[in-house]
């Protein structure tokens, strides 16, 4: 059975072509003309991912997401003209999984659909560990002996990394690629910043040492 997207887009003409496309690639689509209406069938169920606009009339793009997050972890990739970094990081911090920026190519919205769905299904219901901490991917949940540890979309997105590949040593560059995505425009200290983070709510507040820096080259989580 092939994917079901859910495209909440304002803009008719734009809407109906990537229906299209999308459409042409094998998939199933359903689409909204306003937030509300957008938000009420991603809540229904039964989709695999949601292309969502920021600007919509009714409810925006953001508020949609953020209502979203509190009931499911369906993939959300954004679709918006707003293109400053500032806007980038609200959109993946509120918990999208992409951003994409008009106009865009339809091929390059294909490809972070393929990425993002690719994701998705090579979810494995195990748990992630190292030491006391523990992720659970499915349920977007982080503990550290039993105890609930709060972490943004960004974080959380840093921590699985590291965890899918503890013990192994990777570069700023590297995550940045993996987790901030291959078109992000700033700075490799963006890593840092959220590393630190992390070790704030992780290392230094329940006595651990888990996430440790390789000098001159990133970072790995392993044991103590």
């Amino acid at each position: 059975m092939s994917e079901r997207i859910l495209l909440v887009e304002d803009e008719e003409k734009l809407a109906r072509m990537v229906e299209l496309e999308l459409k042409y690639e094998g998939y199933q689509v359903e689409k909204a003309l306003d937030g509300r209406k957008g938000l009420e069938l991603a809540l229904s169920g039964g989709f695999d991912l949601v292309l969502l606009d920021i600007m919509l009339p009714q409810l925006s793009g953001m508020e949609v997401l953020r209502r979203l997050r509190r009931e499911s972890q369906i993939p959300v990739i954004m679709l918006t003209a707003r293109d400053s970094v500032v806007d980038k990081v609200a959109g993946l911090d509120s918990g999208a999984d992409d951003y994409v920026t008009k106009p865009f190519a339809i091929e390059e919205l294909l490809a972070r659909i393929r990425a993002v769905l690719r994701n998705k299904s090579g979810q494995s219901g195990a748990p992630l560990a190292v030491g006391p901490l523990v992720m659970d991917v499915e349920k977007h949940q982080v503990m550290v002996r039993g105890q609930s540890v709060e972490l943004t979309k960004k974080e959380f997105d840093l921590l699985r990394h590291l965890l899918e590949n503890k013990d192994r040593v990777l570069t700023r560059e590297a995550l940045l690629d993996a987790v901030w995505g291959f078109d992000f425009v700033g700075e490799t200290n963006s890593v840092d910043v959220y590393i630190r983070f992390l070790r704030s709510k992780l290392d230094d507040a329940f006595g651990l040492k888990l996430i440790h820096t390789v000098r001159g080259v990133g970072y790995v989580i392993k044991e103590e």
